[in-house]
Parts: structure tokens; sequence; C-alpha cells
């Protein structure tokens, strides 16, 4: 699946950006419960990726 954060499966954004989308799973469709997809890559690359109901619990997460 093509998203705006991957193009053929590779992310495709800098170092030290962070990047969001909101998806509904297939398991969740019929309560039609959203969750946020959440990717950030620090300056050295390391990545750092979560899933949550909201943006503001992803980056919750990331200050940790």
């Amino acid at each position: 699946m093509e998203t705006r954060m991957t193009v053929n499966g590779v992310l495709v954004y800098p170092m030290g950006e962070e990047r969001h989308e909101y998806f509904t799973p297939a398991f969740a469709r019929r309560t039609k419960k959203r969750f946020c997809q959440y990717d950030y890559r620090h300056m050295d690359g390391e990545l750092f990726s979560c899933v949550a109901p909201t943006l503001a619990e992803c980056r919750r997460r990331w200050d940790e």
C-alpha cells in the first residue's frame, strides 16, 4: 500500500522530521476506530515508530 509516508515501501522524509497518518485497520472497520501511525527519524538516522489511537499519545510515547 502506497502512502504519503512511503514510496515503494521506503520512508521518504529527511532526518529530524516527523510524519504521521491516520488509518482504519480491517479488523476495526465496523466500529470505524482509527489509529495514528507516527514515525520520527532522528538526526543520527535512528527511527522511532509507533501506532496509537491519537497523535498526542504517539508523541507522549516518543517523549518517554
